[in-house]
Parts: structure tokens; sequence; C-alpha cells
């Protein structure tokens, strides 16, 4: 079996022999329901494909879909001028070179259809006389698919004027396709994310937006159906690689890659990438996480003092994710339309969303990559840190694992602790999670709040921290509030750990352990 890991166009999966999960039908579903789209969708998720699949099926390359579900569909194989941008193929540092990629398109579409004349009036304007033209010398309407319609202002991100920059050009040049309605036969964008209300969309009010719409949920990634219609012989294979059962295998892909909901109530997607690339390597990676760097989340997460601890069961309303309004403000809408968190949990009464990390290669993944931004550990270093801390755990030494708190907590710069309280919180977040891999953490108790609560197979330790406090008043709370109590009969040895965190120092100052 050929696996399509990198291709992103349609035409070289049908006539390369690639497997290809048909979703064609989906796509005559959208092109026969309305005109003007917009999906929002995490990065290797298949929108490039996507978008490449409609532009075959504009173009009428009928032999291109022979066997597909929209062969059966479809019956006039129209062929239509067909617009393709892609704002995938460069890195923005300067307005300039936004400009010149679209300079660059327009001029190709421009010698092609005759439209030179206009090269001296500004992007927008000859981007609308240029679909006038194509619809005047073709006589038929305009189809435009723009890819990744989002990736500048993202890259932007922590740079307000220039992000402004990219906004105030994308706004105009996209808000052509509203007044140029009645020449265009189609219209799609797509990208990770939404902005809203006086961003890039406000002269765009037409969009039919389908990222949260059940009836396309399945258009981008693989379904659990899919995944044993299209893959199950190459399943048993990777289940023989690993020595596992086939049931053990798809229970693996399942805790690992799938879990997306794009809705309320939905069936949950599967990564394709990281599916894909498990079935041919045959090994189980964090593939979807190892391509991509999303330096610009953790920007996000910084900038606004987000408390990490939030991330995991976040509650919010459906107006709040479909967005981006006030990123630095708010990261969750941003986290949630990149695929980091999703829908875990729908309160209809109240219109109410809970969000989690899809799977666990991203929680993984995320929290691994969190570490260093944070702290001055290195990426290197990371995987060494992490055993420390566990072993330390496993071995009953409290005293070494607050030892290697302290000097993590020492290398982190000034510059990088804004309010002391909550990044020292978040470092412990980043950590317990990381440890939670290897042994359970933070569990809760009726008796209040632990700061940090961890179980191996022989211990359980209770860690309360004082923010200008004392390490004594902090192992005060614990046997005032009982927090032992709830472990009295469990086997384990319980360890109390009372620590105080200094302002002056920006550290753990003391600390006393009972057991």
């Amino acid at each position: 079996m050929k696996y399509p890991i990198g291709v992103q166009t349609f035409e070289k999966l049908r006539t390369e022999g690639f497997v290809y999960v048909d979703k064609t039908a989906l796509v005559y579903k959208m092109v026969n329901e309305s005109s003007c789209y917009f999906l929002s969708r995490p990065r290797r998720f298949g929108k490039s494909l996507l978008l490449s699949t409609l532009k075959a099926y504009f173009e009428g390359k009928k032999e291109l879909f022979e066997g597909l579900a929209i062969s059966g569909l479809e019956k006039d194989w129209t062929e239509y001028p067909v617009i393709h941008l892609d704002l995938n193929a460069e890195r923005y540092v300067t307005l300039e070179e936004l400009e010149n990629l679209l300079d660059t398109n327009l001029r190709k579409w421009e010698t092609l259809y005759d439209s030179t004349e206009q090269n001296n009036n500004s992007l927008s304007l000859r981007f609308a006389h240029l679909i006038q033209c194509i619809r005047q010398r073709t006589g038929k309407k305009v189809v435009v698919l723009i890819d990744e319609y989002d990736k500048p202002i993202l890259q932007a991100i922590g740079n307000e004027e220039l992000q402004d920059q990219f906004r105030n050009t994308l706004k105009a040049f996209y808000g052509v396709l509203k007044s140029a309605d009645a020449d265009l036969r189609f219209t799609m964008l797509t990208g990770v994310t939404k902005f809203g209300k006086v961003s890039v969309f406000s002269d765009l009010n037409n969009l039919n937006d389908i990222s949260m719409d059940e009836r396309f949920v399945e258009v981008c990634g693989i379904t659990e159906a899919e995944l044993h219609q299209y893959f199950d012989e190459e399943i048993d294979a990777l289940a023989q690689q690993n020595r596992q059962t086939k049931e053990e295998a798809y229970a693996e892909l399942r805790k690992r890659y799938d879990g997306y909901h794009f809705c309320e109530n939905s069936v949950g997607m599967y990564n394709p990438f990281s599916v894909l690339n498990t079935l041919e390597k045959r090994s189980y990676k964090d593939y979807w996480f190892a391509t991509g760097t999303p330096t610009y989340l953790v920007e996000l997460l910084k900038k606004s003092g987000f408390d990490l601890q939030s991330l995991s069961n976040y509650e919010t309303s459906e107006s709040a994710l479909s967005s981006i309004h006030r990123a630095e403000i708010n990261p969750v809408p941003v986290l949630f339309q990149s695929g980091y968190l999703t829908i875990k949990g729908y309160d209809e009464e109240f219109d109410v969303y809970k969000l989690d990390y899809p799977n666990e290669e991203v929680r993984q993944g995320f929290i691994e990559f969190l570490l260093p931004y944070y702290t001055y550990c290195q990426t290197s270093a990371q995987k060494t840190i992490v055993r420390d801390f566990v072993l330390s755990l496993r071995g009953g030494d409290a005293n070494k694992f607050m030892l290697l708190m302290q000097s993590l907590l020492a290398d982190t710069p000034y510059e990088l602790i804004r309010e002391l309280e909550n990044h020292y919180q978040n470092v412990m977040y980043i950590i317990t999670k990381l440890m939670g891999f290897y042994v359970q953490a933070e569990y809760r108790t009726s008796r209040g709040r632990i700061d940090l609560l961890i179980g191996t197979d022989k211990y359980i330790y209770i860690i309360e921290l004082k923010f200008e406090g004392s390490a004594q008043d902090a192992m005060q709370q614990i046997h005032a509030r009982d927090y032992a109590l709830p472990f009295a009969t469990d086997g384990r040895e319980i360890v109390r750990i009372g620590a105080n965190v200094s302002k002056e120092t920006r550290n753990i100052e003391q600390w006393v352990i009972e057991k």
C-alpha cells in the first residue's frame, strides 16, 4: 500500500496509486448546497488535499474520480476556471513578502487571462478586475480556493504592528470575494484559525463556516469506520510488528491519535498524518507533533499569563470557540482551532463546551514542548530531567525531588517570571504532567485543592506550597485539612512536604518533610 504522506495534490494521489479515503460524497454535498465556505482544521489534517480535490472537480477532471462516490452522483462535470491561492508557501517576516506572493500569483493569472492593464492598481483592485475579466473571457463563473489564509497573521503574533499590516492587506483582498459574488461559482477558504469581528472577515460576512458543522465534520481526518474499511490489513501488520493483537493495535491507535471532536456529540476523528506515518513505518511515534513547532501558541500563553492547569476540562461557549478576537487575552480558541484542545463534553442546557487534549500524542507532545519556554531547560536534557524526577519519587527520596525542583527554577531567568506564583504553578503543572506519564499525579480530594499530589507504587507524596509564607505554615495546612486522610488505608507510605517560595530569590527557599 502506498501512503500519501505529504501528498497534497489530488491528481498525483489518484494517478500514482496512493491509498485514498473517499471524501467525495461530502465534496458533492458541499458544492451543491452552498457556494461560499470557510473551514478551520488543525495543520496536517487534509485541508490542502480537500482544496486540491475541489480544484480537480471544478476543472472537470472526471477520470480522476472514477470508482469514487462522486462518480455515481455527478452527471454534468462542468469545467470552470479556478483560482487556487496557497499562502502556506512563504514565511512572512515583512509586509513586502506577503505583497510579493499575492503579486506573483496575480501576475500569473493576469497573463493567462490577458488582464495585465490593471497592474498599477492595488492588489485588491487587481483581484476584483481579474475575476471580472475571467468571467468575461470564459463566459463561466469563477472558482476561488484559498489555502492557509491565516498563515501570515499567525506568524506575526507578538508583533502587533506587523499583524495589523497583514490583517489590513488580507481584509481588503478577501473582501473582494463578497463584492464579486455574482461572478463566482464557488469559494472556499481554509486555515487553522478563524479571526472574527473587526478582523480579516469583517468584509466577508457571507461565508458559510462549516468548522463546527456536524454535516461536514468528517470531510478532513479519518473516522474509526474508515480505519477499519481502508486499513484493516495494514493494522494487522502493525500489530504483528509490535507484538500486539489486532485489537490492541486498534486501541493503541485510538489512544494516541483519535479523539478530535469538532462539534458536540460528533464522531471522533483520527489525525490522518500520524495514522498514515504509523502504518507506513509500523511504529507508534508522535509524528504530527514532530512536524511543527507551535511557538506562537506558547507566546500567547505566556503573554496572557494563562494558568496552564485550566487547560484540562476547560469550559467555554461556542461563540468563544468559533472565532478569535483578542487571542492575547484568551488563547483557548487558538488552542482549540489549532488542534491542541478539542471538545470532550457539551452541556446542552447552558450551551457550554468542555475542552481537553484530544489524545496522548498531543497531551504529551505539547507539555514536553512547553518546558523549555517556561524554564531554561534545554530540549535535549528534557528526558533526563523527567527521569531524575521520576526516579527520586519512585525511590522515596523526597529531598532529592525538591532539590531537583529548586535547581530547575534557579535556572529560570527573571524576564520569564512576571507573576511569580502564576509562573511557578505553571512550571509545577508542566513537571507534574510530564511525570504523570510515568506516575500518577494530580489526585483530587474533598478537603481542598492540594498543590501537588503524586503517587507511585510505594509512596504517596502530598506537597503544599506557600508564597511568601513558611514551610512550617505549608505543613500545618496539610495537617489542618487532613490531606492524608483519603489515603489512610491505601497501604502506601505517605510523604508530606511543606515548602515556601520567596519572591526575592524567585525560587523554593526551604522545605520540611514528614513521613
